[in-house]
C-alpha cells in the first residue's frame, strides 16, 4: 500500500514540475537594457528604450546577413503617461518589451524639474522591475543618451552600469538606485539626491591617434538636488565630494595638495578609513549639529622630494587635508541651507532619530527651520604611509 501511494506521489510531482505555464520564448522577447525619459509634445511623455539586438551584440566588425551591425535597436514613443507611452511602443515593435534586464533609467532634467513622481511610481510598481535599477538624471536628451555607442562597451546600458559599478574610485557622483529615491520620498523631510550623467566628447578615435573628441562618452559625474519630487539645482563633481559622506559609507578618495617645500609642485593623497559622524543636539531648545569627519591617507603621488619620516612637512600636509576637507563639507551644507533650501543631507532623518519626541514638535516645520540650524564641523586628518616608497624617488 505505500509503495502505491509513493508511486502515485511521484507521478503528481513529475506532472506538476513538468509544466511550461507562463512561459516566454527569448525569441518574442525585446531586452531593455536602458531607458529615458524626456518631456514630449503638447506636453506629453516621451520614452526611449535601448534594447539589445543579441544577434548583433557580438562586437563582429560585419554585420550577419539579415542583420544591421548595431549592437542596439533603440526606438521612442509618446503618450499621456509613461505607461501610456511604453504601450504605444508596441505599435510598431514586433517583440514584447521586457524590463527585467534593464539597467538604468535616464530623466531628462527638464522632465525632473516639473516631477519625477510619476517615474517612481511606474517604476516600483512594475513586477518586472528590479529597485536596484540606477536612476540619473541629465542635461542632454535622454533618447540621445540611451542611444550613444560608446567606445568601450558594446551595450551602451552596460556601460553606464559599469560607470556606477565602479564610481567609488572617482568619488564625484552618489550610486543612485531606485529604492534609494523611493526611500528619500517616502521618508518625512529627507529629499532625494541623484546622480548625473552627460555627454562629452572625450573618446579618442583609434583610426587619428591623438585626436580627442572623435565621439561621445558617457560621463557619471556631479548630482541632481530635489525638494520633494522636482529637481531645484545641480551639484558639481567637487560639490559631490562633500555630499558623498552623509548619504553613503566611502572607501576611497583623492586630494591633491601643494607641496610643503615647493607650491608649483603637487602631492596626490589617497584617502582611506573614513570615519563620518553627524551628532543632533538640542540647544536652547534649537535643534544643532556637530558634524565629525576623520579620515586617513597615503601618499600615493609626490612631485617634490618628501619622506614620511619628515614630521613638519607631514603636519602641514595634514592640515592642508583638514581644511580641504572642511572647505567641502561647509560647502555643500551651506548649499543645501542656502541656496536650495533642501535637506539632501538628512539631518532631519539624524535628528528624528536621537530626539524623536522634540522631532515631532518641528517635522511639519522643518523645511522653514532647516535653513537657519547651526551646524560646526571639525575635520582630522593623518597621513600613516607613503605605499611603498618610504624616501622619494629623487632629492
Amino acid at each position: 500500500m505505500r509503495k502505491k501511494l509513493r508511486f502515485m506521489l511521484m507521478i503528481v510531482m513529475v506532472l506538476t514540475l513538468s509544466g511550461c505555464l507562463g512561459k516566454r520564448e527569448i525569441n518574442d522577447l525585446a531586452m531593455v537594457m536602458a531607458v529615458g525619459i524626456d518631456k514630449g509634445e503638447k506636453e506629453q511623455v516621451k520614452i526611449t528604450t535601448q534594447i539589445v539586438r543579441p544577434a548583433d551584440s557580438r562586437g563582429a566588425t560585419g554585420a550577419p546577413s539579415g542583420q544591421t551591425g548595431d549592437p542596439i535597436w533603440s526606438a521612442s514613443a509618446e503618450g499621456e503617461t509613461l505607461f501610456d507611452a511604453i504601450r504605444n511602443l508596441s505599435t510598431f515593435s514586433s517583440r514584447r518589451v521586457f524590463w527585467a534586464h534593464n539597467y538604468a533609467i535616464v530623466i531628462n532634467e527638464d522632465y525632473a524639474r516639473e516631477g519625477i513622481g510619476d517615474v517612481v511610481d511606474f517604476f516600483t510598481r512594475n513586477p518586472e522591475l528590479r529597485m536596484r535599477t540606477w536612476v540619473m538624471v541629465t542635461p542632454d536628451e535622454a533618447s540621445k543618451l540611451v542611444s550613444t555607442l560608446t567606445g568601450l562597451e558594446v551595450i551602451p546600458g552596460e556601460a553606464i552600469n559599469k560607470l556606477f559599478r565602479y564610481n567609488r574610485v572617482s568619488v564625484q557622483a552618489p550610486r543612485t538606485q531606485m529604492i534609494d529615491v523611493q526611500s528619500a520620498l517616502s521618508i518625512e523631510n529627507v529629499e532625494p539626491v541623484i546622480a548625473r550623467v552627460s555627454l562629452t566628447n572625450k573618446g579618442v578615435s583609434n583610426k587619428k591617434p591623438g585626436e580627442s573628441g572623435a565621439f561621445d562618452q558617457i560621463e557619471l559625474k556631479g548630482a541632481g538636488v530635489f525638494r520633494g519630487e522636482k529637481l531645484v539645482g545641480i551639484l558639481d563633481g567637487e560639490e559631490v565630494k562633500g555630499m558623498l559622506p552623509f548619504v553613503e559609507k566611502l572607501e576611497t578618495g583623492l586630494v591633491v595638495l601643494e607641496c610643503p617645500t615647493d607650491e608649483t609642485k603637487k602631492l596626490s593623497i589617497e584617502l582611506e578609513d573614513h570615519n563620518f559622524q553627524v551628532s543632533p543636539k538640542m540647544e536652547e531648545g534649537k535643534p544643532k549639529f556637530k558634524v565629525d569627519y576623520a579620515v586617513k591617507g597615503s601618499i600615493v603621488e609626490g612631485d617634490c622630494p618628501l619622506t614620511i619620516k619628515d614630521r613638519p612637512k607631514i603636519e602641514n600636509l595634514e592640515k592642508q587635508m583638514e581644511q580641504q576637507l572642511k572647505a567641502q563639507i561647509e560647502s555643500v551644507v551651506n548649499k543645501a541651507q542656502s541656496e536650495y533650501r533642501a535637506d539632501f543631507l538628512e539631518f532631519g532623518n539624524t535628528f528624528h532619530n536621537r530626539y524623536p519626541a522634540e522631532w515631532k514638535k518641528i517635522k511639519n516645520d522643518w523645511e522653514s527651520v532647516f535653513p537657519d540650524v547651526k551646524v560646526e564641523t571639525s575635520t582630522e586628518a593623518e597621513i600613516t604611509d607613503s605605499t611603498l616608497l618610504i624616501n622619494p624617488t629623487r632629492q
